[in-house]
């Protein structure tokens, strides 16, 4: 895979360079809560502009329907980079249209330009590699290289992931560089003991990275909505909490399995429930009682891990050579419930391991919880890719740049 070094080493200046980046922020009322992934791709951007390129950055933001959505305009994204930066970013009002074409072409050396939404033109997502390629040959016409960054979507085969490098030089960003370098220390340089932290609301979509886990983790402890399943599987009545049914068996045969092989399977021992679902809006208190795991009561769901489970999760991560965490534990959007998820993070940073945080609602998690993000060993931008590649999955973006 060919450095953005390397093709800085070549010269840039006065080329137009198409930085596919991963700009997918979360907005309230249009304002950016969060600018974690914008400081992320901010040095490859920067080191660019510096060389003298001509900076095209392109992303997509929320899920439009292939057609433009002001709600998820890249214009908040591109002021907030111009502060980043400290310089202006020009901004384009669409994709691979009259204002894309002048808004390029009006960049002089060292200048960048955010190009709209890609996902506004349904080319981006199409299951068709034809209409795919067609539109990848319209972002081919706004660049001369093309340097991948995002990678929080490099799990997609989409038109400006995967299509375009093919048709332009390529080269990976700084930060695809960071992550996959770390995701090697989670597969084939692991400082053991290996501790994994899995949470998030539903088993069935951490199901593929446990059973590739259980053969390389030397523990895993489950938290946040999947845990009631694991609970249910041992046949603990687990009240309205977040159950999925249809994965019990496969939740018992990867118990079984744990068993077998040695690897550490840790279920909370305490919950905080309640009979309603806290207020996410106004943060109103919370009604909860704190029971034992097999003890929720029948007309109240689990919201977060209890303080006996924060003890015993931060006892099996105290001496970990490694922690993967992905996944909050509980509602930590509400701080009656926010304890766990806290308490989560606190370990990491506790720990002398080599911690990572997962990306998604984790690193969100982490930021609105006030934590200083240089006390953990990384902190990923891409929690679905993430997982894809901890499962053992080819990564259709970091295939294309391969190439």
């Amino acid at each position: 895979m060919k450095t953005i070094d390397e093709l800085l080493s070549e010269g840039v200046a006065g080329k137009r360079v198409f930085v596919r980046a991963d700009l997918n922020v979360p907005l309230a009322n249009g304002d950016i809560t969060d600018d974690g992934r914008i400081r992320a791709v901010q040095p490859t951007i920067a080191k660019l502009a510096e060389a003298g390129a001509r900076v095209v950055v392109a992303s997509h933001l929320g899920r439009p329907k292939g057609a433009p959505d002001p709600a998820f305009s890249l214009a908040p994204v591109a002021a907030r980079l111009g502060q980043l930066l400290g310089k202006d970013v020009a901004f384009a009002t669409d994709t691979v249209g009259a204002s894309a074409k002048e808004t390029v072409a009006a960049l002089a050396d060292g200048e960048i330009a955010v190009i709209e939404n890609l996902r506004f033109n349904a080319g981006e997502t199409a299951k068709d590699d034809a209409e795919r390629g067609a539109f990848a040959d319209q972002l081919a016409e706004l660049a001369d290289v093309y340097v991948g960054d995002g990678f929080g979507a490099v799990h997609r085969k989409h038109a400006s992931v995967f299509d375009l490098p093919a048709r332009l030089p390529h080269a990976a960003g700084y930060l695809i560089a960071t992550e996959i370098g770390v995701l090697k220390k989670l597969t084939d340089e692991v400082e053991r003991p290996y501790v994994v932290v899995l949470g998030g609301a539903k088993v069935s979509d951490k199901l593929a990275v446990i059973d590739e886990l259980l053969g390389k983790a030397d523990r895993i402890l489950i938290g946040g909505g999947m845990a009631y399943t694991f609970l249910y599987a041992k046949g603990y009545e687990v009240g309205i909490s977040l159950l999925q049914k249809d994965q019990v068996d496969v939740v018992k045969e990867y118990m079984e399995r744990a068993e077998r092989t040695g690897v550490e399977l840790v279920l909370p021992v305490d919950i905080l429930a309640a009979t309603t679902f806290p207020d996410l809006k106004t943060k109103a208190p919370a009604d909860f009682v704190t029971v034992a795991a097999d003890e929720i009561p029948a007309d109240q769901e689990g919201l977060d891990i209890g303080p006996r489970t924060r003890e015993l999760y931060a006892s099996k991560i105290a001496d970990a050579g490694t922690v993967f965490w992905n996944g909050p534990v509980g509602v930590f959007e509400h701080p009656d419930y926010a304890g766990g998820t806290r308490a989560i993070a606190q370990a990491l940073v506790d720990s002398d391991a080599f911690t990572v945080v997962g990306g998604g609602d984790s690193a969100a998690a982490v930021r609105t919880l006030g934590f200083d993000e240089n006390a953990f060993g990384h902190i990923s931008t891409g929690g679905g890719a993430s997982l894809e590649y901890l499962e053992g999955k080819t990564l259709p973006g970091i295939a294309a740049l391969e190439v």
